[in-house]
């Protein structure tokens, strides 16, 4: 299969940090409503913007008038957000990364955008959320490894309960853990580099806040 990454522009914070340049060079961009906003700051070109444009500004609308839409009514079923996912997913996309999908104004967007990302990823499609200054990405069971600058401090939490988590490459590491749910065990660690996730069963997410490490 090739791989065929796309970026989703959302509505979120966005810090053009070097990380997030690379996270998102030479993928394919969606933009949902006000998240293109963000393309001039990141140097992206997208080929779609997709919504029901109440978060666009007569002057953005303005500048990138020349892009392709998909225009929705505002009393629509699903989210901007949603609609930018599915539009890249029916292109092909099968690995993305969610600009401004933390650090929002709505806390249910984002929760509902964690949630379609899990659902996603339960199907083999990775995803990454970010705002630059702070990442999100879905735990499930298997093996995974992030690649974090030493001193990052992140947390895994469990959105069940978690059997036979191990966590390497960290402060405090965990050998195959039991972590009932509401735990706040794994909360606040700190990265030594590269950090190795395991799980038997369950579903997290792991936050990465990479505070001075921009």
């Amino acid at each position: 299969m090739n791989f065929n990454p796309f970026t989703i522009l959302l509505g979120g914070a966005c810090v053009a940090t070097p990380r997030l340049l690379a996270q998102v060079k030479n993928t394919r961009v969606i933009a949902a409503d006000g998240g293109m906003a963000h393309a001039k700051k990141l140097d992206l070109k997208p080929e779609l913007w997709v919504g029901d444009f109440d978060s666009t500004s007569l002057e953005l609308g303005a500048e990138y008038a020349h892009i392709p839409r998909q225009q929705f009514d505002a009393a629509k079923a699903k989210s901007d957000g949603e609609l930018a996912i599915e539009a890249a997913v029916s292109r092909g996309a099968n690995a993305l990364v969610l600009v401004g999908a933390l650090g929002g104004a709505r806390s249910d967007h984002q929760m509902m955008i964690l949630t379609n990302a899990m659902s996603l990823a339960e199907q083999n499609v990775p995803v990454i959320l970010t705002s630059g200054a702070e990442e999100a990405c879905v735990v499930l069971p298997g093996e995974m490894r992030v690649d974090l600058p030493r001193g990052t401090v992140f947390s895994v939490i469990g959105l069940t309960d978690l059997g036979g988590l191990t966590i390497d490459g960290a402060r405090w590491p965990l050998t195959d853990c039991d972590v009932p749910f509401g735990s706040t065990l794994t909360l606040s660690n700190e990265a030594l580099g590269p950090v190795g996730i395991s799980l038997r069963s369950g579903k997290a997410v792991m936050f990465s806040n990479f505070g001075t490490n921009l």
